[in-house]
């Protein structure tokens, strides 16, 4: 499952995002906005979406913002999720995000990104895996911290 959600700076790029997924095969859950509203505030969608993220292990969320910086610190206070911001530059970062950190949440910058490149970036975060190994001990550690 891959649980979405934006307030309005990010209401039309999750509207296309969710689409995209859709037709990729992916189960979506679009946690909000669901209407366009200049004066909602991102928490009332980002952080249920992170929520619904950390306690369903093995899905996955997409959060999105006019910069995703707000969004990503909000959906890191939701138990279990690890998410991660990205607004252009290396898609590498992407990747190593899911390989190195097992991120389960990724942000972005509605206003950093063409809907491809933001199509792009969560493309290879859903297909990226989490490579284990040492790495797993610190997302142990991560998730100790937790309690």
């Amino acid at each position: 499952m891959i649980y979405i959600a934006s307030d309005h700076g990010g209401f039309e790029l999750k509207n296309r995002l969710a689409q995209h997924l859709k037709e990729t095969g992916q189960e979506v859950e679009d946690c909000g906005a669901h209407k366009l509203d200049l004066e909602d505030d991102y928490p009332d969608f980002v952080y249920p979406c992170g929520v619904k993220v950390g306690q369903n292990p093995g899905s996955m969320g997409i959060v999105i913002g006019r910069s995703g910086q707000g969004e990503v610190i909000v959906a890191n206070k939701a138990k279990g999720v690890r998410a991660v911001l990205y607004y252009g530059g290396d898609e590498n970062i992407v990747k190593l995000a899911r390989k190195k950190n097992n991120a389960n949440v990724l942000s972005l910058s509605g206003d950093g990104l063409t809907s491809e490149q933001a199509e792009r970036a969560v493309d290879l975060f859903i297909e990226t895996g989490f490579d284990g190994g040492r790495h797993q001990r610190r997302i142990e550690k991560i998730s100790a911290l937790e309690k």
